[in-house]
């Protein structure tokens, strides 16, 4: 029961904190009579506040959802919803709108909390189910959001302002849930536990991989040393005062969190996945930021008929749907990694690419319904291969720094394509830059894929070569036995010990 009241708790935070039936109608909604702003002041003035703050805010909020021990870090991100969708509602202007993304990039970089949070409450054994639960709630969340928003601008004609109410009331009702959620008495970082968790959790991930027939070469365990490390890091620092043991503590943390970096990124196979998530995160943050404007700019709102709403729940069921089905799958991504993130890569970029030259609101919907689901069946995946290779504080971690790596990658795309400083390109050539951009994440993993093939296949030929010159020794060395063994009958030649093998030397008579 201890368990099961902080994971109810947290599911129903996750559903009503995504259940925005506005979100699909964002772009229309500020574009629209409501709000009255033009298209280059959205796409080129407030939307990039979001992509700016998120980089910005995410170190020191990965530190601090730590050091905080969860709880306090997901009262902020409540709070940030109910701050931003109470500004969508009332306030008016630029400024406005671009404080508004700062508030809604705060509740984005806080996201790590709600998923942090599980692994502080649940044993070990129990990380993969309850993060699935989470998952799907967070998901159906979303869905039902998109689906009840267009339901209601459809059916109900009622007007986008509506929606945003409605998106408020459910971030009000979400910011309940975690006033209730008892406080951890441990973190990964800064207030651990006993060592045997994270052993047991790591042994446990090791377990399910190898029962699923992994590369054990892409293992980076979390061992026994560095728990016993990070012991002795706690215990000395017991004799100090407070404010040198905080200091003592994050120095610590911050030295473990460096090392651990190295070990992790030293390691081909995660470092691949990792590259692949930094560079196709980017790609899709700034794609699902912008591809309202452009549906606008096919089909204003003001004129007809718009489906945003079914598009992203239909996507997003697929995308879960997809996300699904790879648990089943029998596939050795280490050998087909490369191809397959390859093969997803040139299916976004061709998804981008339709969007941009047809300029059909069809084409348009069904090409976003396919690049999102290619992207989430890639990322489950990608997901995968680094957690079940890693500890849960170094996963942690990499999700971090992958995260950032995206984050810092989407900043620069935004500074050039898209903010006044830059090029402030129009939609339509933005996102031939994005689908280009696609294509050349492609390009790389061929390449990679291309040089991976070529080292298996001359390293084939190189053992078999090496070992065909120890067979060859072998065989010379029993060749050179049997003749001392005929000679030595005879007694006709006298052997010294460094004339021959140790081992024939013994045999033959003194």
């Amino acid at each position: 029961m201890s368990q099961l009241f902080p994971i109810v708790l947290l599911c129903a935070y996750g559903f009503f904190s995504n259940l925005r039936p506005s979100e699909p109608f964002l772009t229309a909604f500020l574009m629209g009579p409501d709000k009255n702003l033009t298209e280059t002041q959205v796409v080129n003035e407030i939307y990039p506040i979001w992509t700016y703050s998120y980089l910005v805010l995410l170190f020191p909020v990965f530190l601090a959802t730590d050091y905080l021990c969860y709880k306090p870090v997901l009262v902020l991100q409540a709070a940030s919803f109910v701050v931003t969708y109470s500004m969508l509602v009332k306030a008016q202007g630029v400024e406005a709108m671009q404080l508004l993304e700062f508030f809604f990039g705060l509740a984005t970089a806080t996201d790590l909390a709600y998923y942090s949070y599980i692994y502080s409450v649940v044993p070990p054994a129990q990380y993969q189910r309850v993060t699935g639960y989470c998952r799907s709630v967070t998901l159906l969340g979303s869905a039902i959001g998109s689906l009840v928003g267009q339901v209601l601008v459809s059916v109900a004609q009622l007007p986008i302002l509506y929606l945003c109410v409605s998106t408020l009331v459910s971030a009000i009702l979400a910011f309940m849930a975690p006033w209730f959620l008892p406080k951890p008495s441990r973190s990964l970082f800064f207030h651990k536990g006993s060592g045997g968790g994270t052993q047991e959790a790591s042994a446990n991930q090791n377990g399910h991989a190898a029962e699923a027939g992994e590369d054990l070469e892409s293992k980076v365990p979390l061992t026994s040393q560095d728990v016993v490390m990070v012991a002795k890091t706690s215990d000395s620092t017991s004799g100090t005062t407070t404010s040198s043991r905080k200091r003592s503590s994050l120095v610590e943390v911050l030295r473990i969190l460096w090392n651990d970096f190295l070990l992790c990124y030293s390691n081909t196979t995660l470092l691949t996945w990792s590259v692949w998530w930094a560079l196709s995160t980017c790609g899709y943050f700034q794609v699902v930021n912008y591809a309202q404007v452009l549906w606008e700019k096919v089909r204003p709102s003001q004129e007809y008929d718009i489906f945003n709403g079914y598009v992203e729940t239909f996507s997003t069921l697929l995308g879960a749907l997809a996300a699904f089905a790879v648990g089943f799958a029998r596939v050795s991504w280490s050998a087909w990694g490369e191809l397959a993130l390859c093969v997803s890569s040139v299916v976004m970029a061709a998804s981008l690419y339709l969007m941009d030259t047809v300029r059909s609101i069809w084409v348009c919907y069904a090409s976003y319904i396919v690049f999102r689901a290619a992207y989430v069946l890639l990322i489950t995946i990608a997901t995968y291969q680094i957690a079940s290779n890693l500890s849960m504080q170094r996963y942690a971690l990499v999700f971090g720094v992958n995260t950032f790596i995206a984050l810092l990658l989407q900043t620069l795309l935004t500074v050039v394509v898209v903010d006044p400083v830059g090029l402030a390109l129009d939609i339509f050539p933005q996102f031939l830059i994005y689908a280009s951009y696609f294509a050349v994440i492609a390009a790389l993993f061929l390449l990679a894929g291309l040089c991976k093939l070529l080292w298996r296949r001359g390293a084939v030929p190189q053992a078999a070569k090496e070992e065909e010159e120890v067979e060859e020794e072998v065989a010379r060395q029993e060749e050179e036995e049997t003749e001392c063994t005929l000679l030595s009958t005879g007694r006709q030649t006298v052997y010294s010990p460094g004339d021959l093998g140790s081992e024939v030397a013994d045999k033959l008579p003194r």
